[in-house]
């Protein structure tokens, strides 16, 4: 299987510098045409230049590609809506969407201004929603898309100093459950991207090999792969230094607790057997869950009678 990209067009958020430079740079070498947007601000959001992007652009088309550069800031909707338009009128259809755009702003929840919170969500969680509700009616009119969002480890697992960033990127894997089953119909791909690499926003973080090794260039085969004709849905990977893996939500099967047990004391003693992963299961959407419950309650109450 030859995963190829002619005749598409894709855009790549924060595509000026990292990750997205090098997603950008992998689609084109693939046939697609590349939309190259960075705001070109600094790591923390401040400030804005087209440079960056039109740097991108510019190795592309060096090296027989075709792309063209946008500097919307994707937390502002009207922005994005108006480089949408300009894709649609150079191209005529937009067929992948790699959110990556972002922005630190890090300190312990204690010392952290709201609006640095606030600031965070915009661009990560809200930005990536203008972005997705912008290409939206394009892809359902065309009954096709791939979409492409990127969560953290920090989102997922934790990490000091980064409550705004963490609550933003665990927001993507909500963002992508819901619009998956929402674009299904109308031949829409959802995924998300879970990346460990060496660039701008993290290079103080990493010492001796792992610089050499955590390059952005390892990360990009996995997102040509979850925006491909042949990509999966719904699916979480996690890639850095060549290394791939899937995070799956999984609940436990659960404990129906009644009569005195349906207590706080009944939850404290069944903690374990309610925390066994034995039959645990990836759910596919909120009303499994639902019916799961109804279900074992149904049973119990008849079980008592």
């Amino acid at each position: 299987m030859s995963i190829r990209f002619d005749g598409q067009v894709v855009i790549v958020t924060g595509a000026g510098a990292g990750l997205g430079r090098s997603h950008a740079l992998q689609f084109a070498a693939r046939g697609a045409k590349v939309v190259v947007n960075d705001f070109g601000g600094a790591r923390d959001g401040t400030g804005g230049s087209t440079a960056a992007a039109d740097a991108v652009v510019n190795e592309i088309e060096a090296a027989g590609g075709e792309a063209m550069a946008n500097g919307a800031d994707v937390s502002d909707f009207s922005s994005v809506q108006a480089m949408v338009d300009q894709v649609m009128a150079k191209w005529g259809r937009i067929d992948v969407l790699v959110a990556n755009a972002g922005i630190l702003r890090d300190k312990s929840f204690a010392k952290m201004d709201m609006p640095d919170f606030e600031k965070v969500i915009d661009v990560h969680l809200i930005g990536t929603a203008n972005c997705a509700r912008a290409v939206w009616p394009v892809m359902r009119e065309q009954n096709y898309g791939r979409l492409v969002f990127t969560t953290s480890s920090s989102g997922m697992y934790g990490n000091f100093g980064q409550a705004n960033y963490g609550a933003a990127k665990t927001g993507m894997i909500g963002l992508m459950n819901v619009l998956q089953i929402e674009g299904e119909k109308y031949g829409i791909t959802v995924n998300t991207l879970s990346p460990t690499a060496v660039t701008r926003m993290t290079e103080e973080l990493f010492s001796g090999p792992a610089k050499d090794l955590l390059t952005p260039e390892t990360i990009s085969p996995g997102v040509l792969f979850l925006a491909s004709k042949e990509g999966p849905k719904r699916t979480i990977l996690c890639a850095g230094g060549g290394c791939f893996a899937r995070t799956y939500l999984h609940e436990t099967e659960g404990v129906i607790l009644a009569g005195e047990e349906l207590s706080p004391e009944g939850v404290a003693a069944h903690f374990d057997e309610i925390s066994d992963m034995k039959g645990a299961k990836a759910l596919q959407g909120a009303f499994e869950q639902t019916y799961k419950y109804a279900q074992k309650a149904e049973a119990a109450h008849a079980a008592k009678e």
